[in-house]
């Protein structure tokens, strides 16, 4: 998911580039919110792994 979120801030890089800022604008947008998803559900993965830890030492 992260590799997307690249690739899709990096091809508004280019739409805007070449002048089609529709496209770049819709990319931006999309690109940030796969990043939104990545750091939620790496959030989570990090306190489920927390929460996991601290219930097999007990």
């Amino acid at each position: 998911m992260l590799r997307a979120s690249i690739l899709f801030f990096v091809l508004a890089i280019v739409a805007v580039v070449f002048g089609a800022y529709g496209i770049a604008g819709i990319s931006m947008g999309i690109g940030r919110l796969l990043l939104m998803v990545f750091l939620v559900l790496a959030v989570l993965s990090f306190i489920a792994n927390m929460v996991s830890r601290n219930n097999q030492t007990h």
